[in-house]
């Protein structure tokens, strides 16, 4: 396979040779409208050698005024041509949305399914990681701020990936899935969508690593390409939500009963902020609704807060507080509850909740041992949900 460098090299001649002529007419920029995917200078971003790929944003409408209507998540951002969403990565150009976020990848990773957290599909398997900058929600804790709160031009660096560039590079490092993570995937949906399609052809599985805030048509057509997803669930407040991310709680919990009766495989995320959303009564109403709505077997992960972005005043969680809230959620009737973010810890493993044994021993990312035959308890028959 050709490397991004060659890749993008042979892909650019007809472009280069086009802007070389527009200069020569004594143009300064290029014609946004000309080319759809492909490098391409924006208005007021810099022509380097590493120009920004663009592809004409699905999930708008066309308002007077030549104003267009994001239709992607919760926000239903208008929005003025020259200006950018919320998210900042979804500009309008002359009446028409574009994603600045098409193939432009800020970091790319490999590693285990177990650092999504996904504790109970496919454990210890490899996942070929992407993301980008931009995000439609602006938590005060975030620890990947340096990509969801940048615009794409901020970014240190950033890498072009085409979807089936991006499917090939996930097959030679023998992952097993692809996961959009890092920054909120929602805003790089165009992306994902073609990119999750072409994965399942090639056998591997998709995640989708979420705040869950799409708006319902651009849900249901990326989790019907998706098998699992990692939810971050920030509180059970309306107020904390507004307050410390910018966010609306509702529409995530809609989402999370539409992802369920897809019949996506769904691991639910709680980071536990001291003094913020780690309230006993706020931890009891959100397992209630969780056991009421998601079910006893959906995983719940109870993450400890580190000091990170703009609450580096606010401590750790201490470790006491996370192992009530899962004594919380267990008396609630949750089957599977971890102790994230502890490494060490007991609740990393995976215990049967019919004879209480260890059915997948892990410490931390890694997995030593899983106990599991058939879908199957080794030691008493239960039956243990998850993909194995």
């Amino acid at each position: 396979m050709l490397g991004r460098r060659e890749f993008l090299k042979m892909g650019c001649w007809g472009l280069a040779a086009t802007l070389f002529l527009s200069r020569l007419n004594g143009l300064t920029t290029f014609d946004f409208n000309q080319v759809v995917k492909g490098s391409m200078r924006l208005d007021g971003l810099r022509l380097t050698d590493q120009d920004i790929m663009v592809e004409e944003a699905r999930y708008y409408s066309q308002l007077d005024n030549n104003m267009v209507g994001c239709e992607l998540c919760f926000r239903g951002c208008r929005i003025s041509p020259g200006e950018r969403g919320f998210c900042q990565v979804r500009k309008n150009h002359e009446g028409k949305l574009y994603s600045l976020v098409y193939g432009n990848m800020g970091t790319v990773t490999v590693g285990p399914v177990e650092k999504k957290p996904l504790h109970q599909y496919r454990p210890g398997a490899r996942a070929n990681n992407y993301g980008t900058a931009g995000c439609n929600l602006s938590c005060k804790f975030c620890h990947n701020w340096m990509l969801s709160q940048q615009k794409l031009e901020e970014l240190d660096s950033y890498q072009h990936y085409m979807p089936q560039e991006a499917v090939e590079y996930a097959l030679q490092r023998e992952a097993k899935l692809i996961s959009f993570t890092y920054n909120e995937p929602t805003v790089f949906i165009e992306f994902m969508l073609e990119t999750a399609q072409l994965a399942r052809e090639q056998g591997l599985g998709v995640n989708v690593n979420t705040n869950a805030l799409l708006a319902e048509k651009p849900l249901q057509d990326l989790m019907s390409l998706a098998d699992s997803a990692t939810v971050d669930l920030k509180g059970f407040s309306q107020d904390f939500y507004r307050e410390i991310c910018q966010g609306e709680l509702d529409p995530v919990l809609k989402n999370l009963q539409r992802m369920k009766e897809m019949g996506v495989w769904v691991e639910v995320v709680n980071l536990i902020i001291p003094g913020l959303n780690d309230q006993e009564e706020m931890i009891q109403n959100m397992c209630r609704w969780f056991y009421e709505q998601l079910g006893p077997q959906t995983p719940l992960h109870l993450n400890r807060f580190v000091p990170a972005y703009r609450l580096q005043n606010i401590a750790p969680t201490p470790v006491g507080t996370l192992e009530r809230a899962r004594d919380i959620a267990v008396q609630e009737g949750l089957d599977f509850v971890y102790i994230g973010n502890v490494p060490g810890h007991t609740y990393n493993s995976t215990f049967c909740p019919g004879c209480n044994s260890v059915v997948v021993e892990r410490h931390h990312f890694s997995v030593y041992e899983v106990k599991i035959e058939d879908g199957k308890c080794r030691y008493c028959g239960q039956v243990i949900a998850g993909v194995w």
